[in-house]
């Protein structure tokens, strides 16, 4: 039996909104939030939509199932987390700070900053709760596949973020008084020129969460000394 152009076109709607809810959400576009630290100017997976500004902070929101992350297995790729960023000249020094403030509902929700090249070349530094219910510093390096590391639980509900670059070494770092800086991760810098640094927030399990990012700044030189952060 013929399918009439009318039902055909439902089925394909139908299929197109399945995928897009099972990790293929790719969209980017121009946007433009400024803060009175740094202007954020490119949107991923619909960040944009999903963004509030209000008295110098910004809330960013996650759909349920929305997560960036690569497994080493080849089994799960997810590349859906909405992201709010602003190009940065890579081969300048830079530093990228802020105060993240996330809801946690469901295992693995998290509020980030990242540094971002395409959906199989960024790196996120994140504040997550794991699979004990703990939350707790995380970073993942995503190079074709992500790796995965849980760093120290963090019981306060708020958390400072760092990251600097000299051009050559890049470091993240994480502070409960904005004052005294732990490191996380030290590596070297062998990113483009041009590199996009932001925010992000996921809900790799849950429905929904979101993040509030305060005192977000971005300056054109690095710290002194990259074992302190300072």
């Amino acid at each position: 039996m013929m399918r009439s152009p009318f039902a055909l076109l439902l089925v394909l709607a139908a299929f197109a909104a399945h995928r897009a809810s099972a990790g293929d959400v790719k969209s980017e576009e121009e946007c433009r939030f400024q803060l009175p630290g740094v202007t954020f100017t490119r949107s991923l997976n619909q960040a944009a939509a999903h963004t509030k500004v209000e008295a110098g902070r910004i809330t960013l929101a996650s759909e349920a199932r929305r997560d960036n992350f690569r497994d080493p297995d080849g089994k799960l790729s997810n590349n859906t987390a909405p992201l709010l960023l602003t190009e940065v000249d890579n081969s300048q020094p830079f530093t990228f700070t802020a105060m993240i403030t996330p809801t946690f509902l469901k295992t693995y929700d998290a509020g980030a900053l990242y540094i971002y090249v395409r959906e199989d070349l960024w790196l996120k530094m994140a504040m997550e709760m794991d699979e004990r219910g703990k939350t707790r510093m995380v970073s993942v390096r995503t190079i074709g596949t992500s790796d995965d590391n849980n760093h120290d639980v963090i019981v306060e509900k708020s958390v400072f973020m760092k990251i600097s670059s000299d051009t050559k070494t890049v470091g993240f770092y994480y502070s409960l008084d904005n004052e005294s800086w732990q490191l996380i991760r030290l590596f070297k810098n062998d990113y483009p020129a041009s590199i996009g640094v932001g925010i992000s927030a996921q809900s790799p399990l849950g429905e929904g969460t979101s993040a509030v990012f305060e005192g977000v700044s971005l300056t054109r030189q690095s710290i002194s000394d990259f074992r302190l952060g300072i």
